[in-house]
């Protein structure tokens, strides 16, 4: 397919290519094979082919000043001749395809085998029917309408079989629709800086077409492939297509090719676009993998069925991120995400165990019905096996399949993988109101295991509207902004000139968009606060900026987190240079000779001098909360030319014009925020780029650090002292020395903010791993986001880049939303342990009726058909009940639950055993003595096709009803008291307890012979449902009891020693456990892992507990070798060892702990 697609692109655009495509002075091929050169190869062909990019832009019918001049129809041709910029995504599964693989099921194939012999044998009427011969088999009269609906059975299977596929497909298939929506949304988002008509607009990406001249700048990813017209100190990023890891250098004369989906990581230009979508470099390469994708789809289908692993990586589909980057980093980022939920891996583990357990159980119960009934036939009546018998004996054996099969498809949860399914579908469709776009599933959950959150200061904790409040100027501290008159003339006129020629000429203040409102700051926020100073000195920057247009820029040293300021070069009509600098003060005053006096004249400038400035001026400004920024200047003469490559040379000897105070207001709901943090166990650090004076005030000013207290602000020089040794290499010991006191890191690098979040999530000091959540918006901010456990990008003021390497975009860039997104996490991690709370409590006492009911009496209590029915009750329904319960405040009065600590904690385990035993103890009561209490025919030892009697109605009726009881109970697991709270905040859950109900009604009235139902009175009725009540009752009980009492409890959460992999294997087996994993994720093959190995139920019940994720021990294991490559990730092979724990002595020493 996909190479029919290409050929059909080259023969469409081969008909444009004869005439110059729809008037356009090139084809799409000509620009196709352009953009394949590169460096000055690629500067040689635009100067030959098309006499520089100049005649490049006339072709296009562009301007390269203007831009296109954005009339609709050329914008649609454009779009007709040379395509759209977006790249087709793949076609969904049809809804066919989903049921399709819904069938694959393993329990649901074994049901249908069973139906269908069942059916068959139902039609087919023995010879020897009549024949007293065949002894037990034919016990009871059966009158012939009642032999005819032999059938029923096997079709009701079969119809049940349906409804649990059609419920499954429908929720793949929503599911896979609601992420195309967010998908969709996540494209629309992106927008991009184009000239259209001489004004700079922000265009959504997939609106750009050939021909328009796009700004680029720090921090963007590129949308389309482009020629650079002008650029300042451009660097791209191009890893993601070529591998390189080093920033190339892009300049109009030697190299101007930029591709898309890389990024730019230093400085700004304008680029002329050339080919978009498909035919842009990624599109390109993502066609080949649409050719090449085919084959690969077979492979993977197997991998990705149940978890929409394409919705997983919902990465907007216009960067070809690692599409075509080497396949090992893929393979390394793959893994290194997968490790990360802690919930999936425990429930992984959780659902094998279970899964063999109910294999076993239905093998055992099959064998005992089949002795049996072989030993009471031909062993103690010692009946001969007669020829015409053996449809009859056949028909019986199925009939104990079929018990055996219902035993082990209520043993198993299928409902598992359904309720995490729907609860984070749920979640993630909700956080998208909280302003949290989630764009890897797993990240929802996680956040509710955070114990550390590492957030920027600027824009997440503040407003990011900058404000200057004070200056220093002339010799004068300003503590408000001055009347332009007081400031000596010539130093304001240099003072608006630096400010306004040294910015990006894309920063703008606009008029504000109501009446009243703030204006508008558009682009730097820092040089926003700038241009307001120059506004509210009375002067407009936008003339001075007309007087020299961007062009006329001589050159530009664009700020980067090296330089930590900003230099321009202005040509002075004599032919002379003066260069404007700006930057942090302590950066820029350490470079200045002379400041400007009172009077507007340079007078020399002595480190002493400078160091008086510090302590009177700069250190005030800065415990006031206030960024500081110098504004200097250098004059240079004409002749000779400095050489403006040798920086070193260049940016020294400046002299000083003024320092600016700028002040970035604490959002107002951040200190509550914080505080609701720090009550839910979580600890909140800044790590920002300002001076420490500045950061601690707005730390104690948002609640970080409370005076008083022992913790630690540092800067970044004085971090890297205390965790390098000698050599200059990070050790963890010393990382653990600073991180658990740290609460203020300032002046910190990229790779400061990568080493502390390394070093928390590597450290061994407390006995749970910390999971740390990260907040950035710029580019350097990428590895730190993508070294954490959550990583957050700002939705407004992020980059393109910050955003590709988050987990989640904070749509408002607002603190407060995190504090969302943990309580949406804890409440999906309570969602599924109360699910699994009722499902077990479910399950335990099904199975066991039907193994017990079984031998005792030869045929289940509960019938196939009923089992299929409770199956869907406590599986589809109680998941989309117990899963939908929004999260409440109280979610945060409690610290997070780790990483180690078990699946079912002790509290739950109490539950499930307590109400087990209270309904098994009922059902054996009605079992073998409910027909004298009821005073009833006995339903036990019913012969084979015998009508439903109303003794196992009862049964039936019974069961159900404590299960929608216990359903309620199951909605709090941590003992609380009042199980109805808050439960009308939950309409989903209140209509599936009563719609449940009424369907029991339909079909214990009117079931009949499909359900083996016989109808009953009004009193046997409200027996029932007062049976079902005890569940209430009986749950207070429970939780009466305190869980110290029950040790026995505490035991079943203790690691069983057993041996682990070593970890050179694992990290050879890293590709097949890699599927194997994602395998593994698939709910229902889990199942089919249970065929692997057969245990007891005892083992099972003691591995119950430990549904720790291995992750905890084998990083600890790990940080030590990957401390110092960082790329030794260890996946964890959840397959390899399920039910064998850790035998690290660290695991053993932690699982006291988490015991509870």
């Amino acid at each position: 397919m996909g190479d029919m697609t290409n050929s059909d692109f080259y023969t469409k655009n081969q008909r444009n290519d004869s005439n110059h495509a729809g008037g356009f002075g090139c084809s799409l091929m000509e620009l196709r094979s352009l953009m394949e050169l590169r460096g000055t190869e690629a500067v040689v062909k635009i100067q030959e082919d098309y006499g520089g990019i100049e005649g490049l832009c006339q072709r296009l019918k562009t301007s390269p000043t203007e831009g296109l001049d954005g009339v609709a129809t050329d914008l649609d041709k454009r779009k007709e001749v040379f395509g759209r910029n977006l790249i087709p995504p793949k076609k969904p599964k049809t809804f066919l395809q989903l049921v399709w693989e819904a069938l694959q099921d393993v329990t649901l194939i074994i049901l249908e085998i069973a139906a269908l012999i069942s059916l068959g044998l139902s039609f087919y009427q023995p010879p020897g029917e009549g024949s007293e011969s065949c002894g037990a088999a034919n016990a009871g009269a059966e009158d012939e309408g009642e032999s005819e609906a032999g059938w029923i059975e096997g079709a009701a299977i079969l119809l049940s079989v349906v409804c649990v596929v059609l419920v499954t497909a429908f929720n793949d298939w929503s599911k896979e629709k609601q992420f195309r929506g967010l998908q969709s949304r996540i494209e629309q988002e992106q927008k991009f800086q184009v000239a259209r008509a001489g004004q700079v607009i922000q265009l959504p990406v997939a609106d750009i077409v050939v021909g328009d001249i796009a700004q680029v700048k720090y921090g963007d990813l590129l949308p389309t492939d482009g020629i650079l017209i002008q650029g300042n100190d451009l660097k791209i990023d191009e890893s993601s297509l070529t591998g390189e890891s080093d920033h190339v250098r892009k300049s109009a004369d030697k190299d101007p090719m930029l591709l898309s989906g890389t990024h730019v990581m230093e400085g700004s230009g304008r680029m002329l676009v050339t080919a978009v979508g498909v035919n842009s470099q990624t599109g390109i390469i993502f066609t080949l993998l649409g050719a090449g994708g085919e084959e690969e789809e077979k492979k993977e289908k197997k991998v990705k069925k149940q978890d929409g692993a394409a919705a997983m990586e919902m990465q907007p589909l216009k960067s070809a991120e690692g599409g075509e980057a080497d396949d090992k980093e893929k393979k390394k980022a793959s893994v290194s995400k997968k490790e990360k939920s802690v919930l999936q891996g425990k429930l992984t583990k959780l659902a094998v165990q279970i899964g063999k357990a109910g294999l076993v159980m239905s093998a055992i119960t099959v064998i005992i019905l089949v002795l049996y009934f072989a030993i009471d036939n031909f062993v103690l009546q010692k009946r001969p096996w007669l020829p015409e018998c053996t449809p009859v004996y056949i028909q019986y054996f199925v009939k104990f399949f079929i018990i055996g099969v219902t035993v082990l498809v209520v043993a198993v949860p299928e409902g598992l993988p359904l309720a995490v399914t729907i609860s984070l579908a749920y979640s993630v469709k909700k956080m998208m109101k909280d302003n949290n776009l989630v764009r890897h599933l797993d990240a929802c959950e996680t956040m509710g295991n955070a114990t550390a959150i590492c957030s920027d200061k600027t824009g997440t904790l503040t407003t990011n509207r900058m404000t200057a409040v004070q200056c220093y100027v002339g010799d004068v501290h300003y503590k408000d902004i001055p009347d332009p008159s007081s400031i000596p003339p010539k130093t304001l006129e240099m003072l608006v000139n630096a400010i306004s020629l040294n910015s990006a000429y894309t920063t703008k203040i606009l008029p504000p968009d109501k009446e009243g409102g703030l204006p508008k700051q558009v682009g730097n926020k820092t040089e926003c606060g700038l241009l307001g100073l120059v506004q509210d000195l009375k002067r407009d920057y936008q003339t001075v900026r007309n007087q020299i247009p961007e062009e006329k820029l001589y050159k530009v040293y664009t700020f980067n987190s090296v330089r930590k300021s900003m230099s321009t070069v202005i040509k002075l009509p004599d032919g002379s240079f003066r260069m404007y600098s700006k930057g942090a003060s302590e950066i820029i005053l350490k470079k200045c000779m002379r400041i400007l006096n009172e009077t507007g004249e340079p007078r020399v400038f002595r480190p002493r001098d400078r160091d008086e400035m510090v302590k009177k001026v700069i250190e005030p400004m800065a415990c006031d909360g206030l960024r500081t920024i110098c504004v200097g200047f250098r004059d240079f003469p004409a002749d000779p030319e400095p050489n403006w490559e040798d920086e070193n040379n260049i940016l020294t000897e400046l002299t000083a014009i003024c320092v600016v105070g700028i002040e970035d207001p604490v959002r107002p709901e951040v200190p509550d925020a914080i505080r609701k943090c720090q009550r839910a166990g979580i600890t909140v650090r800044m790590v920002t780029g300002d001076n420490i004076n500045t950061a601690r005030a707005i730390a104690i000013k948002c609640g970080i650090i409370h005076p008083g207290e022992d913790f630690l602000c540092i800067d970044g020089k004085e971090f890297n002292r205390r965790i390098r040794n000698e050599k200059g290499e990070v050790e963890q010991e010393r990382i653990d020395k600073v991180w658990p006191k740290l609460r203020v890191l300032a002046r910190s690098s990229p790779t400061d903010k990568h080493t502390l979040v390394k070093g928390i999530i590597d450290s061994t000091l407390v006995d749970q791993r910390q999971v740390v959540a990260v907040t950035g918006d710029g580019t350097n901010d990428g590895p730190a986001l993508k070294k954490a456990d959550v990583g957050f990008a700002m939705g407004i003021a992020g980059t393109d880049v910050a955003k590709e390497a988050s987990d989640i975009i904070l749509t408002d860039d607002n603190f407060s939303s995190i504090v969302k997104a943990v309580m949406w996490g804890r409440n999906v991690y309570d969602s599924i342990s109360k699910f699994l709370q009722f499902q077990l409590t479910v399950n335990v006492v099904a199975v066991i009726v039907a193994f017990t009911g079984a031998c005792i009496t030869q045929d289940s209590p509960l019938k196939a058909v009923q089992m299929l029915w409770v199956n869907l009750i406590m599986d589809t329904f109680a998941s989309l009940a117990l899963a939908t319960e929004p999260p409440t405040d109280s979610l945060l009065m409690r610290k997070p639950y780790g990483r180690n600590k078990p699946l079912i904690s002790s509290t739950m385990t109490k539950n499930i055993l307590g109400h087990g035993v209270y309904q098994l103890v009922i059902i054996f009561t009605l079992l073998f003595v409910g027909e004298q209490i009821f005073d009833i025919d006995s339903g036990r030892n019913a012969p084979l096709h015998s009508p439903p009697s109303e003794h196992y109605t009862i049964i039936f009726n019974t069961f159900v009803m404590m299960q929608l009881f216990n359903e309620i109970n199951a909605r709090k697991i941590h003992g609380e008291r009042n199980v109805f709270d808050g439960i009308f905040r939950n309409p989903i859950f209140c209509s599936i307890v009563l719609g449940t109900f009424a369907i029991q009604i339909v079909i214990v009235q009117f079931g009949g012979k499909p359900f083996s139902c016989s109808p009953l009175d009004l009193e046997k009725w409200m027996w029932c449902v007062f049976l079902g009540l005890g569940e209430l009752v009986w749950g207070q009980v429970i939780s009466t009891i305190p869980n110290s009492k029950l040790r026995f409890l505490k035991g079943a959460g203790q690691l069983t020693q057993k041996d682990e992999m070593p970890e050179e294997e694992m990290n050879e087996d890293q590709e097949e456990i890699d599927h194997a994993e994602r395998e593994l994720r698939r709910g229902q093959i889990l199942w089919f892992r249970g065929l692997n190995r057969i245990q007891t139920q005892i083992e099972v019940v003691n591995t119950f507990k430990s549904g720790t994720s291995f992750q905890g021990a084998l990083r600890r294991q790990s940080s030590t070798t990957s401390q110092n490559q960082d790329v030794t990730n260890v996946s964890s092979p959840s397959h390899v060892s399920l039910c064998n724990a850790l035998s690290s002595p660290t695991s053993t020493a932690a699982a006291p702990s988490g015991q509870c």
